[in-house]
């Protein structure tokens, strides 16, 4: 604009000053504006890359490294609600449950239609073993917002854990196609298909999560690859545990060192093999001096179990028996790992053969009965029946991922209820070294130490502890002693905390029927039913 000399000259010096300050300042002001702009998109675009390479790193399983990730997120800006959801998802996977609660609750609480938020808090509950809130929070999610994949991923696992396989298949088949690249994913759908005993559906699925995850833990790549290679067997053989003979069968059993040892026999030999049975198992065990004697031979090998005892890791080695026989009734196509055992000394002077998993016992309503040393089965629906009509004090259970049968126990001294695995093959009951450690319960501790032999070797010096009162359902027994051990390498394939394991000085005092289809069991006090 052209200013008019008579203008201009009206124009004081003075008023040109001042206007040049003003113009300064606005200069200044929009750049300063500018820059504090610039610095904003910065910051946001800085936390959303953390977010990004922490999400890679959680599918790649590197949880310390996710966290860090996180965390530096949140230092750069502690506000953002995304990032403590993330973070507290990463807590879970690392078991961190109290920390994640305190993270991911309060933004429910806040952003009632947050449905990451509210799925994240579904699997925190999950792996603290609260189921039914677990449901009530997934479901919501799910109702929030159709495509949140880890909503359907919850739900399928509670499924799987209650035993409602189709359901759980369905629901992981939908997380998966709406996050196909997800690993947990699909490590979930091929348990399930395995379980299901869809076994080539499981192996290619196994195939689909080392394709994706980039796990730096060669030995669990070494344990999925003899996996699948035992699944496609599986897959070729046909029906598995199929009832060859009679529907029912009821023989008597041993009782020693509080574990009951069944004598039975497999494929066409007629000499007895002493077995134990071990609900504390998923599927059954062959000593591996045994299966060099018979001629078995291993189908499928690769990586390491883990287990309790010595290192905690003991090599997989998988067989298949064609039959077992066990009383009157004939079982073939039986899958069985082989291991070395090690000497317990409880097993009467006599070496043990073997364990009874739950597989083979699974599609039989089964019972054991401490007071009179009997262990029967029977698929009639007859008995079934009788038997769901009558069990008003049956006690509902679970199946964890790794194939343990778990319940709800209460401890006196400790408020909460815990899951404990119902695990007849265990001599002694067992509480985590976390829950020892507790004050209601390290009051109990004993001077004696323990031998304790389990699948992985050999622990020496082990503590014990006089718990007061065990309490199973509507049964309790006082005095019960118990092992303290580290339970981390059962948790870190349950999917869902256990506390403990209720061992044979507990169950012994016991009659249990075990109504698999319907994960139940029942307990009646064998004084009881002598009277």
């Amino acid at each position: 604009m052209r200013f008019s000399s008579k203008f201009a000259n009206t124009f004081s010096r003075a008023t040109r000053a001042k206007w040049a300050v003003v113009l300064t300042f606005l200069v200044i002001s929009a750049s300063s504006t500018l820059t504090a702009s610039a610095a904003a998109t910065d910051t946001k675009d800085d936390v959303k890359k953390l977010i990004k390479e922490a999400a890679k790193l959680t599918r790649a399983g590197l949880m310390p490294e996710a966290e860090e990730k996180l965390r530096k997120a949140l230092a750069i800006d502690p506000n953002r609600t995304d990032t403590k959801v993330e973070l507290a998802y990463v807590l879970v996977k690392q078991r961190r449950l109290g920390e994640a609660y305190e993270i991911c609750y309060p933004i429910v609480l806040a952003e009632p239609r947050n449905a990451r938020a509210r799925s994240v808090l579904g699997a925190m509950l999950i792996s603290a073993g609260q189921f039914q809130d677990a449901r009530r929070v997934l479901y919501s999610a799910i109702a929030l917002d159709r495509n949140e994949d880890l909503a359907w991923a919850g739900y399928g696992m509670l499924d799987f854990y209650e035993n409602r396989l189709a359901a759980s298949y369905a629901n992981l088949l939908q997380a998966v196609y709406l996050s196909p690249n997800e690993p947990d994913y699909l490590f979930a759908l091929a348990q399930v298909s395995a379980r299901a005993e869809r076994y080539k559906e499981a192996a290619e699925a196994y195939s689909d999560f080392l394709s994706v995850s980039k796990s730096t833990d060669a030995d669990r790549r070494a344990r999925i690859i003899g996996l699948i290679s035992f699944l496609k067997f599986l897959g070729g053989v046909g029906n598995l545990y199929v009832n060859g003979s009679n529907e029912q069968t009821s023989v008597n059993f041993e009782l020693v060192g509080n574990r009951p040892i069944i004598k039975l026999r497999i494929n066409d030999n007629e000499e007895p093999l002493r077995f134990v049975l071990d609900t504390g198992s998923g599927i059954s065990v062959l000593s591996e001096d045994v299966a060099t004697q018979r001629k078995i031979k291993a189908v499928a090998k690769g990586g390491h179990a883990r287990g309790i005892g010595g290192d905690g890791r003991f090599a997989i080695v998988y067989g298949l028996l064609k039959k077992v026989r066990l009383g009157d009734v004939s079982i073939r196509n039986v899958p069985v790992y082989i291991r070395k055992f090690h000497t317990d000394g409880q097993s009467g002077g006599q070496t043990v053969d073997g364990y009874i998993g739950l597989a083979l016992i699974s599609k039989f309503l089964t019972t054991i009965d401490y007071g009179n040393l009997t262990f029967s089965l029977t698929r009639k629906e007859s008995d079934r029946k009788e038997f769901t009509d009558s069990n008003v004090g049956s006690q509902p259970l679970r199946l964890t991922s790794s194939g343990f049968l778990s319940g709800q126990v209460e401890i006196q001294g400790v408020d909460s209820k815990l899951n404990f695995i119902v695990d007849t093959g265990a001599s002694v009951s067992v509480i985590s070294d976390r829950v020892s450690r507790t004050e209601g319960v390290s009051l109990f501790s004993n001077d004696e130490r323990l031998r304790v032999v389990g699948a992985a070797g050999v622990t020496e010096d082990v503590p014990t502890f006089l718990l007061p009162k065990v309490t199973f359902g509507t049964h309790s027994r006082d005095s019960i002693m118990a092992i303290a051990l580290d339970l981390d390498t059962i948790n870190e394939a349950s999917g869902f905390e256990q506390a403990g394991i209720l061992g044979g000085n507990f169950l012994k005092n016991y009659k249990l029927t075990f109504d698999f289809r319907n994960s139940k069991v029942t307990f009646v006090p064998v004084k009881a039913e002598k009277e």
